[in-house]
């Protein structure tokens, strides 16, 4: 009798938890340094988002009423409390404008400027952190530390809300010139793949260039070894930046390309997840 009742609570448990799984609800897993971070300050326009496109809280923002772990209406920032704009503000948005009403689309942000992907490798990071400068070791400490496990946190929360559906990335300034890199995302992305429980080369994973030779680009030359990247993961695709305005500083993306960048992203994954986009301008 005693076995019955358990097995019964099991059952209800295992119900009541696939239930509450709305396969609707598509996640995107976000990272990398400070691009995706964002790092230019939102506009009026920028306030104005639609209540399907959310974001979980990676951190505790006081000032905003926002707490870790928590979906809100997806107002940027969507990285930490003082970021700025980033390419997974116009990826959601167009995910949005382009997907049946029924669909949701969230996102989970985790980015720390000037990182190297070696910050993301879980196996090694802390030999990584202890070299960083301190100014960086400040933003990783938001992430207790370690960033990649609060993004595996974060995701393994979501995943009981909706269905993993991408991951995006923009890193690789921190990396110019290294032609491992390919090989080091793709262990990432296997780890990201492992520890969420979904089936090796399963989701789509989006990498951005970083600022384009045609604007000047201080790392443009890392184009060339981010183009690489789905010879390494078969399922990766490369997002161009090349028109998409840079800041002034050569590495960083203004307003109106992080829009633009972004809205890319946004079209890839359309096209991925078998939608034809209602625009293209």
């Amino acid at each position: 009798m005693k076995r019955n009742k358990l097995l019964l609570a099991a059952m209800l448990l295992f119900t009541a938890t696939a239930f509450s799984q709305d396969k609707k609800f598509y996640i995107f897993l976000c990272f990398g340094q400070s691009n995706m971070e964002g790092n230019a300050r939102p506009e009026a326009q920028d306030s104005i988002v639609d209540n399907r496109f959310r974001v979980m809280e990676a951190v505790n923002c006081q000032h905003s009423n926002r707490e870790k772990g928590k979906w809100y209406t997806a107002i940027p920032p969507l990285c930490r409390c003082n970021t700025g704009l980033t390419p997974a503000d116009y990826f959601g948005r167009t995910l949005i404008e382009n997907l049946p009403k029924s669909i949701r689309v969230g996102v989970i942000n985790v980015a720390v400027g000037g990182c190297k992907i070696e910050l993301f490798d879980k196996d090694h990071y802390e030999t990584y952190v202890a070299t960083a400068p301190l100014w960086m070791k400040n933003v990783i400490n938001e992430y207790d530390g370690n960033p990649y496990a609060r993004l595996v946190e974060m995701a393994k929360l979501a995943q009981k809300d909706g269905v993993i559906k991408g991951i995006l990335l923009h890193q690789g300034e921190s990396n110019t010139g290294d032609t491992t890199w390919p090989q080091k995302v793709k262990l990432v992305y296997d780890n990201l793949l492992h520890d969420l429980n979904l089936k090796p080369n399963s989701i789509p994973l989006l990498a951005g260039e970083v600022v384009n030779a045609d604007q000047g680009g201080a790392c443009a030359s890392m184009n060339k070894i981010i183009a690489t990247l789905p010879s390494t993961i078969p399922n990766a695709y490369v997002i161009s930046s090349a028109g998409y305005p840079q800041n002034g500083d050569k590495l960083h993306f203004t307003a109106a390309g992080y829009r633009e960048l972004g809205k890319h992203y946004g079209l890839k994954m359309l096209s991925l997840l078998g939608y034809t986009p209602k625009q293209t301008k």
